[in-house]
């Protein structure tokens, strides 16, 4: 009989090669159920490996190979590796329940548009188990064709039959779940895409009822046409024109030994594989950027493997050391007596092998890869795309070709539901070289639902979410911080994330310490968002008053507040004299009188019969004409502004601050920094009671600090920092930090420890690199330093704005491109700083012109 099936297979008529296609009979969540047998099916997660270190590779690869030895094995398992395009108008459903302030709707369609012009592909991890044959099916397959004949053939799935399979693969999901690959049952209209899809037919998927798809819609599924070539299918749509060129691929040989990193990760590499079409110079314009030349391949991967039970490849191994053995033996007693190099290495090999099987979760698996290459232009593209597939994959030393004169049986075998086809075109080898290939390896950071902000840029592509009001809804930290070198685009990300917060409706007030945040400003007022520029200046005299500030909290809190603000603006021989005391007096007055105010306590010591208090507010009204001192005690102009705690954005500017050092003597400061340190108590005191306040409880907030290493050189600052990172989650208050010094915010126990996201772009010292290495999670080396020193740069050497490493609240750190959708509002959010106020009446800003595409 084997003999039969040897010279079956040479001749290319062998059972399995003739076998009729899978028929469908139903499909429900986790099941594909044909006329013999059933499967189960789950989607696996992808883990973040790119940047994973090397310990943490190897405990994965670990518990991959144990899963495959231990809970696959003796089982036919079907993976596939399929690629799908994003959906960019998803996005706008998605927005709808993201957004509610401001023209929103025109800020998502925005990000559609740049969505659909950089058209980045998903990718899909399907698994697929043999569960068990169908009892009872030879009897009905015997009399199927008279059954149909005759019009009554039944193709139903009874209730009990699917309720026992269904727990086959729940108990099955269950131990798959607990795997690096996280496991969870395949939704059945997910099976039903990845049926239909091979149709390449325009046609909706069959809804499912009661969780089940069965009858004529399943059939729906599979009325293509596929016409087979000798090295390629043809798919044909419904008015008979060919909608795809397919061609299957084999890997008939891999190299004897395989690394990992290396290419021992031959199905990971598939994202990374591109090509250049064969394009006509006459369609190209004279200003196209050759990068956009380069297209994604994106074969996918069908490979059929079999995990044999520890026993039986343990007897396969003996089996190929005694021949080796013999051959050996053979070879000494002749006249040659060497029995060469090749034969003495496979018995020592084997000899391992079968001391590593008995001593770890080791065994032997007999897989069969196939690669997909589909093509909707043409056939010559089509065939551009194997030649780099082939040439990709022969860097790696692997062998790649077309399956010729078998491309109907291998495109059948590639089907879920089906068998294997073409047995002598396989490998059997130790699971570690399967585990090895990480076909769950890639890239993955960011939230799962949010704003979109980016895209990866490492070996799996999608999109980059980013929430930075979302932490306190999933019980978690609420602090973001945006760390590398001036220049490279932190303050621009911090930005888009301040843009899509406001449009979220959270309260955004943001302390500008350098000056460079009113492009946020001016677009949000592009977008219809409420958002103010506050400057310091007698313009906007009396903004920081903090009796207007605290006037929620009540009066005892300003009655403490104002004379401690106060007392550190007045010059230090007026305190030393006790000036404290008639300001107090002063404040306690004016409260008594009714609509407090911090300038009429000025103006009460001005004229106060006591020469002190004279005196004091002679010198803090000097002090509050000056650009500093008016915000928070200067008497307010005409139609000022207030800063209001309402949804919009509010951008208090300050530049100009000369704050102290943490170790500075008080009695040392200078004017200006006096005046600093008081124009930053209003701040500091307005930040803390916003957050706590009781009655703003329900809306989201979120402090944004930029140069924050002006706050953790002083005392207040620091604690300040620490307090909002501290309460942030109870409060729905989201920390938003902008810094160059990794260091200093490193000693910040309090706001490292709540830290949720951190992005992280480039730094050139070794020590700030190897304090962003610890907060991004990344193992602290010369190998990470050379990585944060290179995130910011093209291949050319030349910047490249916006590229980071983004660790985000799951410890998954990877590379992603903050992406700004439009040329318009690359050139709105300009962090160089405006001499014009912003925050006027609606001119320019509202008036701008429509948006342009941006390139690539």
């Amino acid at each position: 009989m084997k003999m039969l099936q040897r010279l079956g297979n040479f001749l290319g008529v062998a059972g399995d090669r003739s076998a009729d296609p899978a028929q469908y009979v139903a499909l429900a969540d986790g099941l594909i159920i044909t006329d013999t047998h059933a499967e189960a099916w789950f989607t696996l997660s992808s883990s973040n490996t790119d940047l994973m270190s090397e310990q943490a590779r190897d405990t994965e690869l670990d518990e991959a190979s144990a899963a495959l030895a231990k809970t696959l094995a003796g089982s036919d398992v079907h993976l596939k590796v399929l690629w799908s395009p994003l959906n960019a108008a998803d996005y706008m459903e998605e927005a709808g329940r993201l957004f509610t302030a401001g023209d929103w709707r025109e800020w998502a369609e925005l990000r559609v548009e740049r969505l659909d012009q950089i058209a980045l592909p998903s990718r899909h991890l399907l698994l697929g188990v043999r569960i068990t044959d169908r009892a009872g099916q030879a009897a009905t397959l015997s009399r199927r064709g008279v059954a149909e004949g005759l019009g009554i053939a039944s193709t139903s799935v009874s209730t009990r039959e699917l309720a026992r399979l269904d727990a086959i693969m729940r108990r099955l999901g269950r131990r798959l779940e607990a795997t690096p690959w996280r496991a969870q049952p395949a939704a059945v209209e997910l099976l039903a895409w990845m049926i239909g899809r091979e149709q390449h037919r325009a046609t909706p998927l069959p809804s499912a009822h009661k969780g089940l798809i069965a009858g004529a819609k399943l059939a729906a599924l599979t009325r293509g046409r596929v016409l087979p070539y000798p090295d390629h299918l043809r798919v044909m749509d419904g008015r008979g024109e060919t909608a795809a060129w397919v061609s299957i691929l084999t890997m008939t040989g891999f190299p004897e030994r395989m690394d990992s990193p290396g290419n021992g990760e031959w199905l990971r590499t598939l994202s990374e594989i591109t090509y250049v079409p064969d394009i006509d110079d006459s369609e190209l314009g004279a200003d196209v950027d050759p990068a956009s030349l380069i297209l994604p391949v994106s074969p996918e991967a069908s490979v059929r493997f079999r995990v044999m039970v520890k026993r039986d490849a343990m007897k396969k191994a003996d089996e190929a050391r005694r021949l080796a053995k013999e051959q050996r033996r053979s070879a000494s007693q002749h006249s040659a007596e060497d029995p060469g190099r090749a034969i003495e290495e496979t018995e020592a090999v084997m000899a391992d092998l079968l001391r590593d099987m008995g001593r770890e979760d080791l065994t032997l698996v007999d897989d069969h890869p196939r690669l997909i290459v589909t093509s909707t232009t043409g056939l010559e593209d089509l065939r551009a795309r194997v030649d780099a597939v082939v040439t990709h994959f022969g860097g790696l030393g692997i062998e790649v070709g077309v399956g010729e004169e078998e491309q109907r049986e291998l495109w059948l075998e590639a089907q879920a539901g089906d068998q294997l086809r073409v047995p002598d075109v396989g490998h059997v080898r130790d699971v570690n070289a399967l585990a090895g290939s990480w076909w769950w390896g890639g890239a993955k950071v960011g939230d799962d639902y949010g704003p979109i902000t980016g895209y990866l840029t490492g070996s799996t592509p999608g999109v980059f979410r980013n929430d930075v009001t979302i932490g306190s809804e999933k019980g978690d930290a609420t602090t973001t911080a945006f760390i590398g070198r001036s220049g490279r685009g932190k303050t621009t990300a911090m930005m888009l994330s301040m843009l899509d917060a406001a449009f979220r409706g959270a309260f955004v007030l943001a302390l500008d310490f350098k000056g460079d945040l009113g492009g946020v400003v001016s677009a949000g007022k592009r977008f219809g968002l409420n958002a103010h520029l506050i400057e310091t200046g007698p313009r906007f005299a009396g903004v920081a008053d903090l009796f207007k500030l605290l006037d929620k909290e009540g009066s005892e809190r300003a009655q403490i507040e104002v004379p401690a603000q106060l007392g550190i603006a007045m010059p230090p021989h007026l305190r030393a004299r006790g000036a404290e005391t008639p300001v107090q007096h002063a404040v306690n007055e004016i409260i008594a009188k009714g609509e407090p105010a911090t300038w009429k306590v000025v103006d009460y010591l001005r004229h106060s019969e006591d020469d002190l208090a004279r005196e004091t507010g002679e010198a803090l009204y000097e002090l509050s004409q000056t650009a500093i001192g008016a915000p928070f005690m200067g008497r307010p102009a005409e139609g000022a502004a207030p800063l209001t705690p309402e949804p919009g954005i509010w951008v208090v500017q300050i530049p100009g601050l000369s704050l102290p050092g943490a170790s500075d003597s008080r009695e040392d400061w200078n004017v200006l920094q006096r005046m600093s340190v008081a124009l930053m108590h209003s701040m500091l005191a307005y930040g803390i009671t916003t957050a706590g306040r009781k009655d703003l409880r329900g809306l989201r907030k979120a402090v944004c600090v930029p140069e924050v290493h002006v706050l953790t050189a002083t005392k207040e600052g620091s604690s300040f920092l620490e307090y909002i990172a501290r309460v942030g989650r109870a409060l729905s208050t989201a920390l938003l930090l902008d810094t160059q010094d990794p260091q200093s915010l490193a000693q910040l126990v309090g706001v490292v420890e709540q830290l949720t996201t951190v992005v992280g772009f480039q730094l050139t010292n070794a020590a700030q690199q190897d304090a962003l290495a610890e907060m991004l999670n990344l193992p602290v080396g010369r190998h990470t330093r050379t990585l944060i020193q290179s995130i910011g740069l093209n291949p050319d050497g030349e910047i490249r704005h916006g590229h980071a490493i983004v660790r985000d609240r799951r410890f998954n750190s990877a590379t992603a491109q903050w992406d700004i959708p439009t040329v318009e509002l690359l050139e709105l959010l300009d962090t160089t700083p405006k001499a014009d106020p912003i925050d006027s009446e609606p001119g320019e800003a509202e008036t701008a012109p429509q948006p342009q595409e941006a390139t690539v």
